[in-house]
């Protein structure tokens, strides 16, 4: 596929690093010079000097042959122009990342598409919603859902008291018959592998497993947690993630926010209704104390200062509180942040990112998430009549090297995947990936010979 990227700075390197790594051909415009010099260190590319809105660009650009526009720059302005025009010079599909939540309305949205623009994104956005959905199972670092629910992938962390510490896998399943659900990755230390039968649990591996829902309850006992009821949180920043955040959760839940800023605290509390609004500085311990902090149950920070959410979280966690999710924008931090005991990290280009790809891989890839904790993905593929995986069960598949088939969604059914499993054409199969092997397994889902882009 060929794939142009506008940006002026990480998303759009992140993108273009993830998408070079599944043997796509790409091409980065950005206005910045020293910015593309430090791609092209990294990535195997092409990199156009330039503004992605000039019409000169995007054809030196070759934008009438390219499949897939994608434009993640910081002005909501140049991505939306950029994507118009892109459209009109012959790209295939566009996608314009926003700012502007009211850009996401279903009328605002119809607009743009009239306009050429396929598909309208908000890092924010997602990221908020990611965080709703947090809350709705607070014993989970991570969770994504798949085809509607029917099967779940969530990231817990294994407590020292757990019952499957100095455990294999093998053990497990000869302990407990019939479970559903499966591990399909380890992170240790620095390392992460993709577990066997002998494979053993270790306190504080963090561990993601693909499950049935019903198998969910069974699953955080055995990994050592509690349930955590949430009905009073504080949350820290009221710029559009937090806006999100509160909008969608006041009507059920108690909520105090915490906004440094004087004339965005008066915005907010003219759009939010039930809120509690607070001007103050969530640094100030006393300000924390005041407010009630003891008996919070969740504590989230998401203002635009990666040290300020970690440090407040922190903080949070020194008075008890039970749930804290700090957004981080360095991805440097996310692993430093969850080891010194923040319990989940939520990052604005990973979720746009994995939102982003999936649009890359083709109708036979329904759902993709980029992992936040690892640097990994978990992806959903349509299995194409005659594909390679039809023809022997799983456990005589020659999966390459790296992943690990979790599950398989066949109609309103769902399987967690053993080895006599037989998959079929048309079943929705979900896959654990390391990095850089996207492209092979796509091979595994479609008809052999298929036509790539």
């Amino acid at each position: 596929m060929n794939i142009i990227i506008a940006g002026d700075g990480e998303v759009g390197f992140y993108l273009a690093k993830s998408l070079v790594d599944s043997n796509h051909n790409i091409t980065i415009v950005d206005p910045h010079e020293e910015m593309l010099s430090l791609v092209e260190a990294h990535a195997d590319l092409m990199t156009i000097v330039g503004e992605s809105n000039s019409v000169a660009v995007l054809k030196s650009a070759n934008v009438a042959k390219a499949d897939l526009v994608i434009s993640v720059l910081h002005s909501e302005t140049i991505n939306i122009m950029t994507a118009i025009l892109a459209k009109k010079l012959g790209a295939k599909y566009t996608i314009a990342r926003v700012n502007t939540l009211q850009n996401l309305t279903e009328e605002n949205q119809k607009i743009y598409n009239e306009l050429g623009i396929d598909v309208l994104l908000s890092p924010e956005d997602i990221a908020g919603h990611e965080v709703v959905k947090l809350l709705q199972q607070p014993a989970a670092i991570e969770i994504f859902e798949l085809s509607e629910g029917k099967l779940l992938v969530i990231l817990i962390r294994i407590s020292s008291d757990a019952p499957v510490v100095n455990q294999s896998l093998n053990d497990i399943a000869s302990k407990y018959k019939n479970l559903d659900f499966r591990a399909v990755a380890i992170h240790r230390g620095d390392d992460t592998f993709i577990p066997y039968g002998d494979s053993v649990f270790l306190p504080n591996d963090f561990v993601y497993v693909i499950t049935k829902p019903e198998g969910l309850d069974q699953l955080l006992s055995l990994g050592g947690k509690n349930d955590v009821e949430i009905n009073n949180i504080m949350l820290v920043g009221g710029g559009r993630v937090g806006k999100v955040i509160a909008k969608q959760l006041e009507k059920e839940l108690n909520i105090k926010l915490i906004e440094q800023n004087r004339e965005r605290s008066l915005m907010l509390s003219d759009l939010l209704d039930e809120t509690l609004i607070i001007n103050g500085d969530a640094r100030d311990i006393n300000l924390l104390e005041d407010e009630g902090i003891e008996g919070v149950d969740a504590f989230i920070a998401v203002t635009n200062s990666s040290e300020t959410n970690i440090l407040t979280c922190l903080h949070a966690k020194k008075f008890g509180v039970k749930k804290t999710i700090a957004l981080v924008e360095n991805l440097d931090y996310i692993e430093i942040s969850q080891n010194i005991g923040i319990d989940t990290i939520i990052n604005k280009k990973l979720s746009a990112a994995s939102y982003i790809i999936k649009h890359s891989m083709g109708d036979e890839v329904t759902s993709l998430k980029c992992l936040s904790s690892i640097n990994s993905d978990v992806a959903e593929f349509i299995v194409k009549q005659d594909s390679p995986v039809t023809k022997k069960p799983i456990k005589n598949l020659n999966m390459p090297e790296g992943s690990l088939i979790g599950g398989i969604i066949r109609g309103k059914n769902s399987y967690i995947a053993i080895g006599d499993f037989q998959i079929q054409e048309n079943d929705k199969v979900v896959v654990f990936a390391l990095p850089g092997i996207s492209h092979k397994l796509e091979k595994m889902f479609l008809k052999p010979n298929f036509g790539f882009y």
